[in-house]
């Protein structure tokens, strides 16, 4: 069996799973956090172009602190990852 790596999310800095609902265009992804929050998300400028996000994508957001109400998108985790979240009760 390979070893598969997961990043998981830092409580310090804020960050949470949520479920990608609706791409909205522009970067812009409408996002269901896991604690029931739906919020606009903005994926950063580092993933731009390099990871391709879809309706349904368990993804890592950070909220924004000024506006609860929208949010970055900081990673989206791959099939075998979902996978594994899945299996050890993490989502």
């Amino acid at each position: 069996m390979d070893t598969i790596r997961v990043r998981l999310p830092n409580s310090r800095k804020g960050e949470q799973f949520a479920i990608a609902e609706l791409m909205l265009g522009s970067f812009h992804i409408r996002v269901r956090s896991s604690d029931g929050v739906s919020r606009l998300g903005r994926i950063k400028g580092k993933m731009k172009r390099r990871v391709w996000i879809r309706e349904g994508d368990i993804i890592l957001i950070t909220p924004w602190a000024f506006q609860d109400e929208k949010c970055d998108i900081i990673y989206r985790y791959t099939p075998p990852q979902r996978d594994w979240l899945r299996r050890n009760k993490y989502v």
